[in-house]
């Protein structure tokens, strides 16, 4: 079983903290992201994984068994790099063979003078040749073995890569950031095949990235790290339909959530610009919060939107970002000296709102999420609910 597990994983470097006590557990098979913005600790932590890094406290156990004495090739684990960290004058095919290559033959067998020499070579020699092309076979790789990699796309190198690790079958694929040298339409077709290579091999991956699509498009759950620590754990749809705090709300999410300036009023209920909604909390009146909302729960209203359970603003529209089937519409907030908001809406809708136009936007009450002065998540009094509570951030 490829199970992965972290004990109060802690590293420094000089005075620094890099990472603070992680503890996590990775299921057999699981896909499973690091996420989170640059310096919070996700490669270091995968780089102890591997064993290429010794963390100062905290245990690592691969399949049930303590790995923190072994070096890295005796861990069963494959390192698929950001660089693609290929020979420029080995073939593919020489790429892919040369961890077998190293393990399997003897260093004498490896000598140019000396290898003709050994029959027995030439018999390991047909085994890794025939491992070499089962792992092209899988990546599509057949017909370039023979090519070196400056005659490859950036695509088919991150695949040389892929197969190098495979033919090692190990028992975890990390991978740090492996798509991030490549071009867009490439990234999105990488991550495809990565998920498809994952669903047909059924090891367990450990997928660092910064970029929060990849993360939410691959992954069985994301850890949302900062600071060295693990936010929030969990599925993809957990992370964005109920972000445990407002760190992980303003990451999650393509555009970035729109926040936006609450009190708490007379009786604990919220006030959006001096409004009162039907959501209350158990804070102190006169209380700062802080109100997400996603682009896709904005939408145009005519006038104050009638009914309970609706709130409304004004804001001016400032320009249009057009993607094709959808539009992407920056507001401001009118009269107010606060960070604009963007609605995700559709190319009609988007058509009907000129520029510098002055309009409200309006939301279901139920799609926001809440947070206090502090980061953490609040989940509101909402009518027919009891009492208010702090969601845990691990989940």
């Amino acid at each position: 079983m490829a199970t992965v597990t972290l004990s109060s994983i802690a590293k420094s470097f000089g005075p620094t903290r890099v990472l603070g006590g992680v503890d996590l557990d990775i299921a057999d098979g699981e896909f499973l992201t690091l996420v989170g913005p640059s310096g919070c600790g996700k490669s270091t932590l995968i780089r102890i994984i591997a064993g290429l890094e010794h963390q100062d406290g905290g245990a690592v156990t691969i399949g049930g068994q303590p790995v923190d004495h072994l070096r890295p090739h005796e861990r069963r684990v494959a390192m698929v790099f950001q660089s693609y960290a290929l020979y420029p004058h080995m073939s593919v095919r020489q790429n892919i063979a040369l961890p077998l290559t190293m393990s399997r033959l003897k260093l004498w067998q490896r000598l140019p003078l000396l290898r003709a020499l050994s029959g027995q070579r030439r018999a390991v020699m047909r085994g890794i040749e025939a491992d070499v092309a089962a792992a092209a076979a899988q990546l599509q790789l057949d017909h370039l073995l023979d090519r070196k990699p400056a005659q490859l796309s950036g695509g088919q190198r991150q695949r040389v890569a892929l197969g190098r690790a495979m033919v090692r079958h190990p028992d975890v694929f990390l991978m740090d950031e492996p798509l991030s040298n490549l071009d867009a339409k490439l990234r999105v077709h990488m991550r495809t095949e990565l998920a498809e290579l994952h669903k047909r091999l059924g090891a367990t991956f450990i997928y660092v990235t910064h970029d929060q699509v990849e993360a939410m498009t691959m992954s069985d759950r994301v850890a949302m790290m900062d600071s060295g620590t693990i936010l929030q754990l969990g599925t993809p749809s957990q992370l964005y339909e109920k972000p445990g705090s407002l760190k992980v709300a303003q990451f999650i999410g393509s555009p970035a959530i729109n926040l936006l300036p609450a009190s708490v009023g007379a009786g604990g209920r919220l006030e959006l610009f001096g409004r009162p909604m039907s959501l209350t909390v158990q804070q102190p009146q006169g209380q700062a919060m802080t109100l997400g909302v996603r682009s896709e729960a904005l939408s145009l209203v005519q006038g104050e939107p009638a009914g309970a359970g609706r709130a409304w603003f004004s804001a001016r529209l400032r320009r249009k970002e057009n993607l094709g089937s959808e539009y992407i519409l920056h507001f401001d907030l009118a009269g107010r000296d606060l960070p604009g908001v963007t609605m995700r809406t559709s190319p009609a809708q988007a058509a009907s709102v000129a520029e510098a136009a002055e309009v409200t936007l309006g939301f279901d009450e139920a799609a926001c999420h809440l947070f206090a002065a502090d980061g953490e998540r609040i989940e509101p009094r909402r009518p027919g609910v009891a009492s208010a509570s702090i969601v845990p951030l691990i989940a």
